[in-house]
């Protein structure tokens, strides 16, 4: 009885995939953005009332919870093995 191979010779691209790189970043600064606004000086009276910090932080951390899971709901698969190209000026010298 045959087995189907293909499940196995497949993984996801993890912390390689750049939506976890960027989702990361984009959260840890939010996360600092958000905490200079809630405890930190607003300076109000240069940004027309607005506390920038604290509604940039939240944005930020949306944005980067919001690719976080996206890499959960949608994985990248990549196989496990990739074949080498055999066309003339290939330059693989073994």
């Amino acid at each position: 009885m045959p087995t189907d191979t293909t499940a196995t010779d497949k993984h996801p691209a993890g912390i390689f995939d750049i939506r976890t790189i960027v989702g990361v970043l984009l959260a840890i600064y939010g996360v600092i953005l958000l905490a200079t606004g809630l405890f930190g000086d607003t300076q109000e009276d240069k940004t027309g009332g607005v506390n920038a910090n604290l509604w940039a932080g939240i944005a930020m951390l949306a944005v980067g919870v919001g690719f976080l899971v996206w890499v959960r709901v949608r994985p990248i698969v990549v196989p496990d093995h990739v074949e080498q190209a055999t066309e003339p000026g290939h330059m693989d010298k073994r």
